[in-house]
């Protein structure tokens, strides 16, 4: 794994049209060598914003969207078009305006899925189908994994101090009693996150930089889960100044 690069954008919103530019080269770039692209997506307000500017870019065009495995890294317990999902964001931002193959759309299911109410067993689904993908191993090998990354310094849904963040034998896990509402979720484990080529951390604002900090300088992950974020081949940290100022 690579040690962890910063690059500082003026604003949220150019920091966004930044992140987009990449996304768009990362993915084509993918293709060309491989055939094909598997992203993972995140939610929140940079992460919608990121996936908001792919589908308002001329350059999308650069992107076989048919050709792109989508995942999730985490998703909120809740039935399929709920705006609280990250599922739904992506839709309405991206996913809902570029010609994607549903069935490479691999979303987390809530409790209208065929599990029910079981969330457990949901979580196990989602690795299941990881597990189909790769082919070999637990997870597929992201081309890019998507972190947002909340003010207490939480990626997906591995927030400080909640079990999850030490789980080191599964790929996919139910979060119960989840600080941030809805209290129940699935989230992808560290090992999960480790195993993409590139990860990136997008954050934006001064009330995430101390969580930045924390991430930059490895602190232990039950402090600051965004720390265990690396990738096998390449780690940014792509911020505003606002998100960087205690760099």
């Amino acid at each position: 794994m690579t040690g962890r690069t910063v690059l500082v954008h003026p604003d949220a919103d150019a920091l966004a049209h930044a992140v987009a530019a990449r996304l768009i080269t990362r993915i084509a770039d993918a293709q060309a060598e491989r055939g094909g692209a598997s992203v993972v997506l995140t939610g929140g307000t940079v992460g919608i914003a990121v996936l908001a500017a792919v589908a308002a870019s001329p350059a999308r065009t650069a992107v076989d969207w048919a050709a792109v495995e989508f995942w999730w890294g985490d998703e909120r317990f809740l039935p399929e078009g709920d705006p609280e999902r990250n599922e739904t964001g992506a839709r309405s931002a991206l996913l809902d305006h570029v010609p994607v193959d549903p069935a490479r759309v691999h979303v987390m299911r809530g409790p209208d899925g065929p599990d029910g109410d079981d969330v457990e067993a949901a979580a196990a689904r989602y690795a299941g189908e990881l597990r189909d993908a790769a082919g070999e191993g637990e997870v597929p090998a992201f081309d890019v994994m998507l972190l947002g990354m909340g003010p207490d310094a939480h990626i997906n849904s591995l927030f400080p101090g909640l079990p999850a963040v030490h789980e080191e034998k599964l790929t996919v896990v139910a979060v119960h009693g989840s600080p941030k509402p809805p209290p129940t979720r699935i989230s992808l484990t560290v090992p999960a996150v480790r195993s993409a080529r590139e990860v990136w951390v997008v954050a934006a604002g001064e009330g995430k930089a101390e969580a930045v900090r924390l991430g930059i300088t490895g602190a232990p992950a039950a402090e600051a889960p965004v720390a265990t974020a690396l990738g096998r081949e390449r780690t940014l940290f792509l911020l505003d100044r606002p998100a960087a100022s205690r760099l």
